[in-house]
């Protein structure tokens, strides 16, 4: 296994933060500074980060979070507001964000202990579906919302097809309920804003078969093994160690 992948396994980091890391000469193996990522670890290797050991690999774990409103998808913020990470409950292992939700975006985030397990369930590959509650500013009709459904481009940007639906009047406001493969970068807000409307809330409800649920805002729920492994599929629960007794998670430093 290369070292950036067993450094994921480990739950450190994603196996991309880990070759950035070891370009950063944060990584020792076998008292010696690593110099490229390319390093296969071999049985009896000392494997040190930032001069700490490297932890034994876990069988991944995969958490349901409801993120509230107001809380930065980072560990930690240049401009210092409070992060997800700072807010989690204490007895929960380090883990990290598959994915990111903007500051004033709430509902549900997965957070792993196994950076390889986030890759993996990002990539819009994987193919699951993201789906979203949304309350803009504005008017809109189910035959301005068709154009979503074939993919649009918004300032040069090229956007994948997007189920919509309408869900309710309020006001001057209308709720909508979007769900899209893709999550690229301020999506659902720049795609409405091209069809004249201003979103003021956005709630993710679901990612793939992972839903929100009656979780409120703050709250933990772990997802049991047999069902992330059911819904991974068992070559890939193989590859992550998902086949036998997990074992404990390192705790967050």
């Amino acid at each position: 296994m290369r070292i950036a992948k067993a450094i994921a396994h480990a739950g450190l980091c994603s196996r991309r933060d880990a070759e950035r890391w070891i370009g950063e000469g944060r990584v020792t193996v076998n008292g010696k500074l690593l110099e490229t990522p390319a390093y296969v670890v071999k049985p009896g290797d000392k494997v040190r980060v930032d001069g700490k050991k490297l932890p034994d690999a876990a069988a991944p774990r995969l958490f349901r979070y409801h993120k509230p409103k107001g809380l930065v998808t980072s560990h930690k913020d240049p401009q210092g507001r409070k992060t997800v990470f700072e807010a989690l409950p204490p007895d929960l292992p380090r883990v990290i964000s598959v994915g990111r939700l903007d500051l004033n975006t709430e509902g549900l985030l997965l957070l792993t202990t196994d950076g390889e397990l986030a890759r993996h369930l990002e990539l819009p590959s994987t193919g699951w579906l993201r789906r979203y509650r949304v309350r803009a500013h504005g008017k809109v009709t189910k035959a301005d919302l068709a154009p979503l459904g074939k993919g649009m481009s918004v300032d040069g940007v090229d956007y994948g097809p997007v189920e919509a639906r309408i869900d309710r009047s309020q006001g001057g406001n209308v709720w909508l309920t979007l769900g899209l493969r893709e999550g690229k970068n301020r999506e659902v807000k720049r795609l409405l804003e091209a069809l004249g409307l201003t979103v003021n809330r956005l709630i993710r409800v679901s990612f793939g078969p992972f839903a929100l649920g009656e979780l409120r805002p703050g709250e933990v729920s772990e997802v049991k093994q047999k069902v992330l492994k059911d819904q991974l599929g068992a070559k890939l629960a193989g590859e992550l160690g998902l086949g036998g007794r997990p074992k404990p998670a390192n705790r967050r430093t």
